[in-house]
């Protein structure tokens, strides 16, 4: 008995000593990041790294704003991240239930087809996804980062939700149509409160993913600086011939990432608990 627990005592301590590494190896660049970004630029490439600057260089922050033009870049980060996230969570939901709770011909097959679509890299459609939007006269707008979510949600979005709507009772929706309810109504007044936990996750997803999102708006409103993200925006800080303000770019990605670290920080316990009831835990 005192060996067994000697033992599980070992692996204990070992798995912590493991979590503890790790947690360092990975927030060392973020650590960096902020350190840099209170540096004077003549400390910025120190070795071995200066981690507490001296002096303190507080008026990096409201510098960097200043010249990214923050509150005109902030708003439309929020318009490519919220209407998106908002068009994903409705379609991606009426689709998922669709494929979790109705029968209707061709369903499992249609399923597979856009179950498919997540191996096909997003570099095989950038072409001609950016020859549609040009024909309809989107590019140098926000329309084509902001319409398609309106049309399925993503096809993880999708899986993610059909599992979650796979693990309720058929005997609600039953229940519901005896009353005279429905389908638009059972989705909408009892699948759709009982799937909260599915779409918060969804709703990070979605949130981090526009947020941080590069690539698409750099195809699309590439000429037009008033169009720009911060994701974007943050170009301002790299010169023509590569100089970089590093303390600035520093202190600038700090604040764009300030967002999304709090969102995963307070709504954590929903993450885990959606990720666990849609059966994706590994």
């Amino acid at each position: 008995m005192a060996s067994n627990k000697r033992k599980r005592i070992y692996k204990t301590l070992i798995l912590y000593v493991v979590l503890v590494a790790l947690a360092v190896l990975f927030i060392f660049p973020l650590a960096w990041m902020v350190s840099t970004s209170l540096k004077p630029d003549d400390q910025v490439f120190l070795v071995p790294p200066k981690w507490i600057p001296n002096p303190i260089m507080w008026e990096n922050y409201p510098k960097a704003l200043r010249y990214l033009s923050f509150w005109s870049h902030l708003r439309n980060s929020c318009i490519i991240t919220f209407i998106p996230m908002i068009g994903e969570l409705l379609s991606a939901s009426l689709v998922a239930y669709s494929f979790a709770r109705l029968r209707w011909p061709g369903r499992d097959l249609l399923f597979l087809i856009c179950l498919s679509t997540m191996m096909l890299p997003a570099q095989v459609t950038m072409i001609p996804t950016f020859v549609l939007f040009h024909k309809l006269g989107w590019v140098e707008t926000l329309l084509p980062l902001v319409v398609p979510a309106f049309f399925g949600g993503g096809a993880f979005n999708i899986f993610l939700l059909r599992q979650f709507f796979v693990t309720l009772p058929m005997e609600l929706s039953d229940a519901a149509r005896v009353d005279g309810c429905n389908e638009l109504g059972i989705f909408f007044r009892i699948m759709l409160p009982l799937a909260k936990p599915a779409l918060m996750v969804v709703a990070i997803f979605s949130f981090i993913w526009h947020w941080n999102d590069f690539m698409g708006p750099l195809i699309y409103v590439i000429k037009t600086e008033e169009l720009y993200p911060l994701s974007l925006g943050l170009f301002r800080f790299t010169g023509p011939y590569g100089q970089t303000q590093f303390s600035y770019l520093m202190a600038a990605s700090t604040v764009v990432l300030l967002p999304a670290l709090l969102l995963f920080i307070f709504a954590q316990q929903y993450f885990t608990e959606g990720i666990a009831l849609s059966g994706l835990k590994g």
